[in-house]
């Protein structure tokens, strides 16, 4: 087996490395119990690569305006990823470009030197793996694979409306965050009785 990358092995503040990937899509009833009409949904999953730890957001499509809005809502949440690795999804092409269009915009000359300043500190950068490499995303395929396994065993056939939907992913979320960063020990506890010094 390979070395990890560099990024998985040093200390570092959560999701400030981040793997991204999409499930889905899910069935999702949205109206009124009258009027109901039944869209797919899909689920960006971000994993920091340091702690392996899991953010899930829902958006209603796989546009690259939709995956922006789950961005700015990871950035809000858990602070501003340096690098963000994914695969090649069309999606995931077109949000690094405006990403990138943005940043560049907001570094031209006619900015104060303070923004320029902030978002060299702050910039975002974003790596793809190799094209029919689905390996390179071990981490996040992971990922992907245990919340599934949730949705799965929670929802079965029904179909959520967008409330029960982000409901869910939270407690998913926390379930899958919860689970210990390294193997537990498997030797028996000794419980310390004090001294009875009288």
């Amino acid at each position: 087996m390979g070395e990890l990358p560099s990024t998985r092995g040093q200390p570092s503040r959560p999701f400030l490395n981040t793997g991204v990937d999409y499930a889905g899509p899910i069935s999702l009833e949205v109206g009124t119990p009258r009027s109901n009409t039944i869209i797919k949904d899909y689920i960006p999953i971000f994993v920091c690569f340091a702690t392996k730890a899991v953010h899930i957001e829902a958006v209603t499509s796989l546009t690259t305006e939709a995956f922006l809005s789950a961005l700015r809502r990871i950035i809000a949440r858990r602070g501003r990823p340096r690098i963000i690795h994914s695969d090649n999804d069309t999606n995931f092409q077109g949000a690094a470009n405006e990403v990138h269009a943005v940043y560049k915009m907001l570094q031209s000359t006619s900015q104060m030197a303070t923004n320029q300043n902030f978002l060299t500190a702050e910039g975002c950068e974003w790596t793809f793996i190799p094209p029919h490499a689905p390996h390179f995303g071990g981490l996040w395929e992971a990922a992907v694979k245990s919340i599934k396994y949730h949705l799965r065993r929670t929802l079965g056939f029904h179909v959520a409306t967008y409330e029960e939907l982000c409901t869910l992913l939270s407690e998913i979320e926390a379930c899958v965050n919860s689970r210990p960063l390294c193997a537990l020990c498997t030797l028996p506890i000794l419980h310390i009785c004090p001294l009875n010094t009288s």
